[in-house]
């Protein structure tokens, strides 16, 4: 698997009702906190506030 430098794959839940959604890359030395978006859940049907998870 090639090196992509400092940006890592992460996945992001809904904290309404906890699916994973979406999968997104961030840089982890530019954005060293957890990240929270607002985006829309298909199980819940409206846009909640999704937040970083690990992707196992």
């Amino acid at each position: 698997m090639a090196k992509k430098g400092n940006r890592i794959i992460i996945s992001l839940k809904c904290s309404v009702c906890n699916s994973k959604n979406y999968t997104v890359t961030k840089n982890r030395i530019n954005t060293q906190e957890k990240l929270e978006l607002k985006k829309f859940c298909p199980h819940c049907k409206k846009a909640t506030a999704h937040n970083e998870t690990k992707i196992v």
